[in-house]
């Protein structure tokens, strides 16, 4: 509540609001600067980039970043991928976009654990925190999207999208290599959790 110095009942107030001032005031009794834009407090983590892609989708080949099997993921479409962490390494953000892909289309999308390679199998199973002793993994107790990075996405009349997850978890160093675009959202009944249907398209992100 500001003080109104005209008031003689609260001239002693006042006096002693401004000898107290000093966690509030600099020596100047004037308030502390405001944070600059963009400032961040010592206190709160930063996020750190752990992988970023952006590439076009096109056949298979030793090194291409981003591969399709599929005319629903046609070549020319573009991909960006982008997995951030906290510097307390305590989560994990993963943003996928899309773009030139069929319009108004469901499809799924999961971290896996291998490189893409010239046929669809070889981006190995999910990468999850927790590894299912069973796999192929359809156990929900497992395939699930806290355990597992789950991306799916519905693209709009352009043929694009945006999605992203947050896992409190970060994998572990080398053993989750692409993210894979399957045909159809993700499943997550008992025997097929996890499941997405074909493998569309890949692409490299090593972790």
């Amino acid at each position: 509540m500001p003080l109104n110095r005209g008031l003689t009942g609260l001239a002693l107030t006042s006096l002693l609001l401004a000898g107290c001032g000093g966690a509030h005031e600099n020596a100047d009794g004037d308030p502390p600067p405001s944070p600059e834009p963009g400032a961040e407090s010592a206190s709160q983590p930063t996020a750190a980039e752990l992988a970023s892609v952006s590439a076009a989708f096109a056949p298979y080949a030793p090194d291409a970043p981003a591969v399709t099997y599929a005319d629903t993921v046609p070549e020319g479409a573009t991909v960006d991928v982008r997995v951030t962490t906290e510097d307390d390494d305590r989560g994990t953000e993963y943003e996928l976009a899309v773009s030139g892909l069929e319009p108004d289309r469901d499809y799924g999308a999961h971290v896996h654990t291998r490189p893409c390679g010239e046929n669809p199998d070889d981006s190995g199973p999910h990468y999850q925190d927790a590894p299912d002793p069973e796999q192929p993994s359809t156990d929900p107790r497992y395939a699930n999207e806290e355990n597992e990075v789950w991306l799916d996405f519905t693209t709009d009349a352009e043929g694009a999208a945006e999605t992203d997850s947050d896992v409190d978890w970060v994998p572990r160093e080398g053993e989750a290599n692409s993210v894979v675009i399957h045909d159809h959202r993700t499943m997550t009944g008992h025997g097929e959790a996890g499941t997405a249907g074909d493998r569309l398209a890949c692409v490299n992100v090593p972790l």
